[in-house]
């Protein structure tokens, strides 16, 4: 790993994509103004709404060139990785075909965490892989994203100039075995996008993201919504970004909020030279 300078982007998306887009694009440019170089935004960041988002679906572009008509969200993406010059992680974008182009069956998407290089390249796909079925004490009451979202199989890594990032996406954080296959596979950097609700995020957000960062000696990199959605939706806020001895380098309140924070290489090397728990696993 070497020293590098991250960011993490938190909205209040509504169900208008354009002006979702707008408000990404602008938190975006003080992202890349503030010295990122890697820039994380978060779960539904195009497209937030109680009717679901099946309804801002598009077809997935791949690695070729995205269309402004046909893929507006990941034509967006890669025009502001390539003119801010950083890398992007685009937190969860529904697509309505598999990575192989397969379309999703029965009405269904894919949750997609999209990552872009600075030239507006597209270098990884990461498909959610736990989904949020779950009762809350909130005005929803319960929530079924398997009811529009098809869940992904796959774990994903991938070694950017600085590091090797480990992705996944909000209700994944719960599920400390998909980090440690990713630590395992080398990631030095975990990205947690998400829409954590405000009672979950309230009770558990902060502990579990410490947690991810300790046991697997990672920095943390998690970009929240944070805000007023709907009469139905609000979500925690507090996005962070956390070293691999449990550290706060960042933390946001609510509202819209860029935080930006350099990872130290000397920082992570330290950590696992003194605790080295992935060599210390017996089970």
């Amino acid at each position: 790993m070497q020293d590098f300078c991250v960011a993490a982007v938190q909205m209040i998306s509504g169900n208008s994509v354009a002006a979702n887009l707008a408000q990404a694009y602008r938190l975006l440019q003080q992202a890349a103004a503030g010295g990122a170089q890697l820039v994380l935004l978060p779960e539904n960041f195009a497209h937030l709404s109680d009717r679901g988002s099946a309804v801002a679906a598009e077809p997935f572009a791949g690695t070729g060139e995205a269309s402004a008509e046909r893929h507006p969200i990941q034509w967006a993406l890669q025009r502001w990785a390539a003119e801010l010059d950083i890398w992007l992680v685009a937190g969860a974008v529904p697509l309505a075909e598999r990575a192989d182009g397969a379309p999703v069956p029965g009405g269904r998407t894919r949750s997609a965490s999209l990552v872009y290089d600075n030239h507006g390249e597209l270098r990884a796909r990461y498909d959610k892989i736990h989904l949020f079925d779950v009762e809350v004490a909130d005005a929803a009451g319960s929530y079924r994203e398997s009811a529009s979202i098809e869940p992904g199989d796959d774990p994903c890594t991938l070694d950017i100039p600085w590091a090797t990032l480990g992705l996944s996406i909000c209700f994944d954080l719960r599920f400390p075995e998909l980090y440690r296959q990713l630590a395992l596979a080398g990631a030095e950097v975990l990205l947690v996008p998400a829409a954590f609700t405000y009672v979950t995020g309230q009770a558990h957000w902060l502990t579990l993201l410490r947690a991810r960062a300790v046991e697997n000696g990672c920095f943390v990199v998690a970009a929240n919504q944070g805000g007023e959605h709907s009469p139905k939706r609000r979500t925690w806020g507090h996005s962070v970004i956390i070293d691999p001895w449990g550290e706060i380098l960042a933390e946001a309140g609510e509202g819209e909020a860029v935080l930006v924070a350099k990872l130290s290489a000397d920082k992570l090397a330290t950590v696992r030279r003194n605790m080295p728990l992935l060599d210390m696993r017996r089970l």
